[in-house]
């Protein structure tokens, strides 16, 4: 997943590795997680598991494969597991749906297993970090908290929707630089982001839906949580209005949001365009491999961002905006894009995955010499690695 751009020698000797599973790997979004584990520098990825229908069953013979890229030759022959205490690994990667990861994550990390889950079940907790690596790395802090709160040697830490996703990703420069009073969005979400096999096509084709179950509901509020500042054990989240319409569109990949922001403070366009080029968060500091060169890339064609065209910016990890001009109602407007499967989904918690190796969390078994010095030069409250 990496970009030539944004390698640098952080990889670790292979036996170094860190044993990693996926919980729900037949799925659209647990496809996304073997495509982006398949190879990864850090992590080995030793366990796929999936439902009681499939477990036994050989990963090829029970996965129906929808990526465009071929399946990985190096997953084909992998036996499902069932999802419980006793696999072979460290870290789980969650595509769960919902009801299944509701009871299940909590069990597996009691059970010691570090949950990097992309379900919303337990997202709006107090005690656990909805975390962008770009955004508030400060917030995986909180995992300890919970580990006390709940006696878990273990802990979940989630990623947001991802159309909450990309819009906090687009708001964060903004916020840091003039701050936000209010925040207007209307989404245009590809077909991808209802699951396999999703959306009928009698419903979709030559059609707009105007309604996704609580998804407005998380677009209005998980950005002020990753938004709000970490204090000792909580988040005060941070204090703006959001108002969403979400809609369903016949776009496979990449969700699209038309957004209108009051600013705090005083902004010029050149002003909002620099903030959002000079960006630079912590996994572009320290090269993290999921991590793209570019976390805001500014699009000045008058027609861009489009899904089909702009939707693997940064290997799917950047969002990009576009048309931005003045907004008759609040200060200014525009449009952004990014990919909802892979830095929306599973690409996304693999990063967080990747700092929370950076930050300390695992020992230093995949932590490179040059990650080291750049987190030493970080000012944040970052876990104490030995």
């Amino acid at each position: 997943m990496s970009e030539s751009s944004n390698v640098v020698d952080n990889q670790p000797h292979a036996a170094a590795k860190i044993r990693v599973g996926i919980l729900g790997a037949t799925g659209a979004v647990g496809q996304r997680f073997v495509q982006v584990l398949a190879d990864h520098p850090w992590f080995e990825l030793s366990v796929l598991a999936a439902s009681h229908r499939s477990a036994g069953k050989r990963y090829a013979d029970a996965c129906h494969w929808y990526l465009d890229e071929p399946m990985p030759k190096t997953v084909r022959d992998m036996e499902l597991q069932h999802g419980r205490p006793g696999m072979n690994c460290e870290i789980l990667f969650s595509a769960l749906p919902n009801a299944i990861a509701q009871d299940l994550e909590p069990a597996l990390a009691a059970a010691g297993y570090a949950v990097f889950s992309n379900a919303g079940a337990h997202r709006a907790m107090a005690d656990v970090p909805l975390l962008i690596p770009e955004v508030n790395p400060e917030h995986s802090a909180l995992v300890e908290t919970q580990r006390k709160q709940r006696g878990w040697p273990g802990f979940i830490v989630t990623n947001p929707n991802c159309t909450a996703t990309h819009l906090t990703c687009a708001l964060k420069p903004l916020y840091d630089a003039f701050g936000l009073h209010r925040v207007f969005v209307v989404s245009m979400q590809a077909t991808s982001g209802a699951g396999y096999p999703g959306v009928s096509a009698l419903d979709i084709t030559d059609n707009v839906i105007p309604y996704i179950g609580n998804e407005e509901d998380k677009v209005q509020t998980e950005p002020l949580k990753m938004l709000g500042a970490y204090a000792v054990d909580s988040i005060v989240p941070a204090n703006f209005r959001i108002s969403a319409h979400c809609n369903r569109v016949p776009t496979r990949d990449g969700h699209l949001e038309c957004v209108s922001v009051e600013l705090d403070r005083p902004a010029t366009e050149a002003d909002i365009i620099t903030a959002w080029e000079s960006f630079r968060g912590l996994p572009q500091q320290l090269h993290l491999p999921t991590a793209p060169s570019q976390f805001i890339v500014v699009r000045p064609e008058a027609d861009r961002p489009q899904p089909r065209r702009d939707r693997l910016a940064g290997n799917g990890m950047t969002t990009s905006v576009g048309r931005l001009r003045p907004c008759e109602l609040l200060s200014y407007k525009f449009v952004l894009l990014g990919h909802n499967t892979l830095r929306g989904a599973a690409g996304g918690s693999v990063l967080n995955a990747e700092l929370m190796v950076a930050q300390g969390y695992f020992g230093e078994r995949a932590i490179a010499a040059p990650v080291q010095a750049a987190l030493q030069a970080t000012q944040l409250p970052l876990w104490q690695h030995a």
